[in-house]
């Protein structure tokens, strides 16, 4: 179910909870109800339209935050990795490859080629750099909190930074994390491995966040706040 609500697109969810949360997701300002199953399409409504001032405020926030420009991969544009600026300098030959140096990230592809296909190279490229550092820091906050996810995989998501399946223990990381400053990635991290026992974001969830990652408020904000890729 979807609400049009000062021309705001609200999507519902309906789950097996006792109050209804309220939600602008970054990276785009969607904006989500999770709502109890035994609550009516009305008072649904009647409870996001007394919260409309603050939904435009938070979505305000996402549209008016720094974002690329639409990419082409080309010598003179930028890329970001783990929160560093780097500038592109594009060369050609047979073989597609990326190599950062300095402050220059070296991208070499084939003459040829399509701006789709410089991009899925460079998705993939930040996917493999994403995979080696979860693969490093997981086990670390799995320690620290002695919770454990049956597995976890990467994903481009435009909504979610992070996300995961309470039923089978399955977390997912937004690839673009890699893209953000390290710590950004911790805090997605332990935010899902605490869902794994808290499936809300309730007093309890806030206690676990508040015990393994004092400072998790401060990093939530800088992620929120560093440049977001273009959309269309």
């Amino acid at each position: 179910m979807t609400l049009l609500i000062s021309d705001i697109p609200i999507e519902v969810c309906r789950k097996n909870i006792k109050n209804m949360h309220l939600y602008v997701k970054p990276p785009n300002g969607k904006v989500t109800v999770s709502a109890p199953l035994s609550i009516s399409d009305e008072a649904i409504e009647r409870f996001v339209r007394t919260k409309v001032s603050w939904i435009k405020k938070q979505v305000s926030n996402f549209d008016n935050q720094l974002r690329q420009s639409e990419r082409e991969h080309v010598s003179g544009e930028t890329l970001y990795v783990w929160g560093k600026q780097y500038f592109i300098e594009t060369h050609y030959g047979n073989k597609n490859s990326l190599v950062l140096a300095g402050n220059r990230a070296l991208l070499t592809v084939r003459k040829e080629s399509s701006t789709e296909q410089r991009e899925n190279f460079i998705r993939e490229w930040y996917r493999e750099l994403l995979k080696a550092e979860v693969a490093r820091v997981l086990p670390k906050w799995e320690k620290i909190t002695g919770l454990k996810a049956s597995s976890w995989q990467t994903k481009y998501m435009t909504t979610k930074w992070g996300t995961c399946n309470t039923k089978t223990g399955k977390i997912w990381l937004n690839v673009q994390l890699a893209k953000k400053t390290p710590e950004c990635l911790e805090y997605v991290i332990l935010h899902e491995l605490v869902h794994l026992v808290e499936r809300n974001h309730n007093e309890r969830f806030i206690s676990l966040m508040d015990k393994f990652m004092p400072m998790w408020r401060e990093v939530k904000v800088s992620l929120n706040a560093q440049t977001l890729d273009y959309m269309k």
